[in-house]
């Protein structure tokens, strides 16, 4: 059985998907056609359907719910890992206007729907005035200054120093702070048109590719290699180190707490439409 499925090429995705792609392991007899994209191309995609499995960010999960079911393996959560807000000078006056809600302000995002976006609702309601980027071309907005903040993911989180950039907030930080919990990044979902039984193969296979990923992390080192954007083997498995845990393995009793969490929070705030929908496979 052929199944397509859309994950980032960021190391962390390549990390966990290349026994499964690359049969290292037994998918038991499932094959797999692969969309590689950035998260919000892969938003957009699953809001539309077009993938049997994709990654996608939680905060577009809400959008798709009734198309997708949330996976108990794969997913991207943890403490320390969460997207940060930075600039390219006067930190402090920066966040200051951010707090006093200034609407002149120009912040570059991921995109809309990441997860990122959500947690400057959540910090930073005021902050509107937002433009709509691709993830790697944030630090170079911000340079330019045709942003004034910038709101960064992934390896940018080891990269944005060393273009002279400084921080003003880490929203992951802000929302471990408030909840205890860790942060919902990214997740993987199944398309609920796929029978029960093939969901549930599905969760066994990827969790057997991130086992192996743990037991063999260099196993997979060319193939990371290949889509890592000229990234260091240092900054790759930095990378894949701050991304991929055990939530990754299994969401499990603590992951299912904060995936929950968060959606109720951005029920609560009006960020996200009601889901009528569960959530979780086997639920």
């Amino acid at each position: 059985m052929k199944l397509t499925i859309g994950f980032s090429p960021c190391p962390n995705d390549t990390f966990i998907f290349d026994a499964l792609i690359h049969h290292k392991i037994d998918t038991e007899g499932l094959d797999f056609e692969v969309f590689y994209d950035d998260v919000e191309t892969l938003n957009q995609k699953a809001f539309r359907g077009e993938l049997d499995i994709t990654k996608l960010s939680y905060h577009a999960f809400a959008y798709a719910a009734q198309q997708y079911v949330l996976l108990d393996a794969g997913s991207a959560l943890g403490f320390g890992v969460g997207p940060m807000l930075i600039c390219k000078a006067n930190a402090e006056e920066l966040k200051a206007r951010l707090e006093a809600g200034d609407p002149t302000l120009k912040i570059g995002i991921p995109g809309k729907y990441t997860t990122a976006n959500f947690l400057l609702s959540l910090a930073y309601p005021n902050a509107t005035n937002k433009q709509e980027l691709v993830f790697s071309d944030i630090e170079h907005a911000v340079l330019d200054s045709r942003v004034d903040i910038g709101l960064i993911i992934h390896e940018n989180r080891f990269t944005y120093q060393d273009k002279g950039l400084h921080k003003i907030i880490d929203l992951g930080d802000y929302w471990e702070k408030r909840t205890n919990c860790a942060i919902p990044l990214g997740g993987i979902v199944a398309n609920r048109n796929l029978p029960l039984a093939v969901q549930q193969k599905i969760n066994r296979v990827i969790k057997r590719s991130v086992e192996f990923a743990f037991a063999n992390p260099k196993s997979g080192l060319e193939y990371i290699r290949s889509h890592a954007q000229e990234m260091s083997e240092e900054v790759m498995y930095k990378h894949i180190e701050l991304y991929v845990n055990k939530f990754s393995v299994d969401l499990g009793v603590e992951g299912k707490k904060a995936v929950k969490l968060l959606f109720d929070t951005a029920l609560h705030k009006e960020i996200i439409p009601q889901i009528s929908e569960g959530l979780f496979l086997n639920e």
